[in-house]
């Protein structure tokens, strides 16, 4: 009788994609065509992820100045272009008070960096600083998303006093994301739990955005002045 392998039990990859939360996307798909209980599949299991094992503490806090370094710009145009200052007084508050944070939090990063720390980015933010709710939306997705961020990675991280530290900033962010959703009129806490995100899923989603760019395109919308 043939094996059953992950790949066959798995249609809607459901389990595909805890594997690759687990072990890395490219051990996940190997993993697919494995015999479920096998030797090769425990062994895969059981050792340590190779995409894992190269995520260093720097990788990870140049990944965090890059992604501050998108909510400080994103806050700062909003400032520029009048978003903010039309809002409601207590959106005015929220996004003023957030937009302080994020730029203290990229000066943070780069102090710990040094010169270790990655080159700034260029963004373009399109349509989404220029309304009221736009601008808003997409802060409580980006603050929900650094939650995720921040705690995924948290058990990556080999310094003690820098994992501090990034504590110290998830309970930041994740309070930033709470308020946010108050003024939507959302639930501020959801779930129970907050689940992590890897590294990687991360980067994806960023990258979906189209925020970060090669260059600012041509527009008549000025570029953000603060990027950190």
């Amino acid at each position: 009788m043939t094996d059953l392998t992950l790949g066959a039990l798995d249609r809607d990859e459901a389990l595909t994609q805890v594997v690759d939360e687990l072990c890395g996307s490219t051990r996940a798909q190997l993993l697919r065509g494995a015999a479920v209980g096998g030797a090769a599949m425990l062994a895969a299991l059981a050792a340590p992820s190779v995409a894992e094992g190269r995520v260093s503490d720097v990788r990870i806090l140049n990944f965090a100045l890059r992604f501050e370094r998108l909510q400080a710009a994103f806050y700062t145009q909003g400032d520029e272009i009048g978003t903010v200052g039309r809002m409601p007084e207590p959106r005015r508050e929220w996004a003023e008070v957030l937009g302080a944070h994020e730029r203290a939090h990229v000066r943070i990063l780069k102090r710990v960096l040094g010169p270790k720390a990655g080159p700034r980015p260029a963004f373009d933010f399109g349509a989404a600083t220029e309304t009221d709710l736009a601008f808003t939306r997409t802060v409580v997705a980006m603050e929900d998303l650094t939650v995720a961020f921040l705690t995924g990675v948290s058990p990556l991280l080999r310094d003690r006093a820098v994992t501090a530290a990034i504590f110290g900033l998830l309970t930041v962010e994740a309070r930033h994301a709470a308020w946010g959703r108050h003024l939507l009129r959302r639930a501020p806490t959801p779930r129970p739990f907050d689940d992590g995100r890897t590294l990687a899923s991360v980067q994806r989603a960023v990258a979906r955005t189209g925020f970060i760019v090669d260059r600012p395109r041509t527009s008549s919308r000025r570029s953000p002045r603060f990027t950190g």
